[in-house]
C-alpha cells in the first residue's frame, strides 16, 4: 500500500463530503476552501483531510510519501469532458489558410477541416494512433489533467470509427488518466454522402451503433449539430438511436448558429451541450430548467477567433458551466487546461475560482464523474494538484504560458513533481 501525507497546506479547495454533483450559476462563486490544512492518500483514493490543528496523526509511519505544501494551493486535478485527443496528424496548413483570411467553413468547403484529418487517419495503423495519442495524454497529466473525455468523428466509415473507439478502449486500460469513450460518427458527411445525407444517417444507426453497443466502445453518443453539417432532425435521429443502445447524449451545438438545438437536446436527456458560442434566451431558459452542462471551449474561440462563450450570462441564469479544452488537430491543437484557466478569466471575464469549479467539479460531471473526480472528499480519486508558492489562486491563470504547477498526482502517483 502506498501512503502520501500532504501536510502544511495553504488553502485546500473544493473541498467536503458533502458537495452538489455539480454546481450551478452563483454557487460557482464558492471554492470550498480549507486553510493550514491536510491530505492523506493510500493507494489510489483520499482517506482523510482536515485542519493541522486537528490531525490526529499517522499510526504506521512506514513508506508514507511526507509533502510539506507551506504557502502552496492543492486542488483537485483538471477534468477535460471534451477532446479529440485521437488523430492521425496535425493541420498547421488549415493554420495559414486562416492566416491567410479563410474562415472554418471556408476551408471545410475546399476538403479541409474534419473530411482532411478522416482522410488522414483512414491510412493511420491503430498502433500508431495509440502511440501518438498516448503521448498526448501524458503532455495533458503533467498539465494537470486527471480524467478526459476523447471522442471518435475523424473516422467516418464503419472501420475507421471502430478502429478510433478501439484505440481509446486501449488507452483506457494502459493511460493512468480516467478516461470516457464518446461515438461521434455524426461529426460531418463523408464525401461520399454529401448528396444522400440521410444514407450517412443511416450507416450510423444501422451498421455502427450496433457494433459499438456490442463491442462496448462508447459511453456516450454526440452529434455535430450545426449548419452545413447535421440537422436537429439528423441529430434527433441519431441521439434516439444512441440511447436505444444505451449511449447518453452530448452533443457539438451553437458553434456558429443558433438552430434550436439547445432546447431539443436538452428534451432528450442530454449530459452535456458543449461550444455555445452562440446562445439565446430560449436556450438559457432551457439549460435554467435541467441538470445539463453548458460547456465553454475557448480554446477553439481563441485559435478560429470566433466569440466566445457568454460564460457570465449564462452563470447569471443559474446555468451550470464546465470548461474543456476541445483538444483536435484543426480547431484547437493544445490539450494544456492552463490556457483554458487563464482564457476564461481573460477572454470570458471568469473569476479564478468560477473557473476553477469548471474545470474540476463540473468537468467530472459532464463525463459522469461526479462521485468520484472534481473534488477533494473521503473516497475520491486520489487525482490532486500541488501549486508552487503562490499567494493566490490567482496567479495560476494570471500567469497565461506559465505553469505554476509543482505537483501532480494522479491515481495516488507523483506523475509530475518539480519540488
Amino acid at each position: 500500500m502506498s501512503k502520501i501525507l500532504i501536510k502544511n497546506i495553504s488553502n485546500l479547495l473544493l473541498c467536503g463530503d458533502h458537495l452538489p454533483g455539480f454546481k450551478r450559476g452563483r454557487e460557482m462563486q464558492t471554492d470550498n476552501a480549507m486553510q493550514d490544512a491536510y491530505l492523506a492518500i493510500e493507494d489510489d483514493v483520499i482517506v482523510a483531510y482536515g485542519k493541522m490543528d486537528e490531525w490526529a496523526g499517522i499510526t504506521d509511519w512506514r513508506g508514507v510519501t511526507i509533502i510539506d505544501a507551506e504557502n502552496r494551493f492543492v486542488f483537485p486535478a483538471f477534468c477535460d469532458s471534451h477532446t479529440h485527443t485521437v488523430f492521425a496528424a496535425t493541420r498547421e496548413e488549415e493554420f495559414e489558410d486562416r492566416i491567410k483570411g479563410l474562415t472554418y467553413e471556408e476551408i471545410a468547403a475546399k476538403g479541409g477541416g474534419i473530411l482532411n484529418s478522416a482522410k488522414k487517419l483512414a491510412n493511420t495503423s491503430e498502433q500508431t494512433l495509440f502511440e501518438a495519442a498516448k503521448q498526448r495524454l501524458d503532455d495533458m497529466m503533467l498539465s494537470g489533467t486527471g480524467a478526459v473525455e476523447i471522442k471518435s468523428g475523424y473516422g467516418l466509415s464503419l472501420d475507421a470509427e471502430i478502429k478510433m473507439l478501439k484505440v481509446i478502449q486501449r488507452l483506457k486500460k494502459e493511460h493512468p488518466m480516467t478516461i470516457k469513450s464518446t461515438f461521434l460518427g455524426a461529426h460531418a458527411f463523408p464525401t461520399e454522402y454529401k448528396s444522400n445525407q440521410q444514407g450517412y444517417v443511416n450507416l450510423i444507426t444501422k451498421e455502427m451503433l450496433p457494433v459499438i453497443a456490442e463491442e462496448k466502445l462508447a459511453d456516450y453518443i454526440d452529434c455535430f449539430c450545426e449548419r452545413n453539417y447535421f440537422s436537429v432532425a439528423q441529430m434527433t435521429e441519431i441521439l434516439e438511436a444512441g440511447k436505444q443502445y444505451g449511449l447518453i447524449p452530448k452533443v457539438h451545438v451553437n458553434q456558429f448558429s443558433i438552430m434550436g438545438a439547445v432546447q431539443k437536446a436538452v428534451a432528450l436527456g442530454a449530459l452535456s451541450v458543449d461550444h455555445l458560442e452562440e446562445i439565446d434566451d430560449a436556450d438559457i431558459a432551457a439549460l435554467q430548467e435541467s441538470n445539463c452542462m453548458a460547456t465553454l471551449l475557448p480554446g477553439c474561440s481563441f485559435f478560429l477567433s470566433i466569440p466566445f462563450g457568454n460564460a457570465k450570462k449564462l452563470m447569471e441564469n443559474n446555468v451550470a458551466v464546465a470548461l474543456a479544452s476541445d483538444f483536435n488537430p484543426g480547431s484547437a491543437p493544445s490539450g494544456n487546461l492552463l490556457n483554458t484557466f487563464s482564457l476564461a478569466c481573460i477572454k470570458m471575464k471568469m473569476t479564478p475560482v468560477e473557473a476553477l469549479n469548471a474545470l474540476t467539479i463540473n468537468g467530472a460531471y459532464a463525463m459522469g464523474l461526479a462521485s468520484s473526480h472534481g473534488r477533494i472528499a473521503l473516497g475520491a480519486k486520489a487525482n490532486v494538484i500541488i501549486s508552487k508558492p503562490i499567494g493566490s489562486l490567482a496567479r495560476i491563470p494570471y500567469s497565461f504560458g506559465e505553469n505554476n504547477l509543482e505537483k501532480v498526482i494522479i491515481n495516488g502517483a507523483i506523475v509530475k513533481d518539480e519540488g
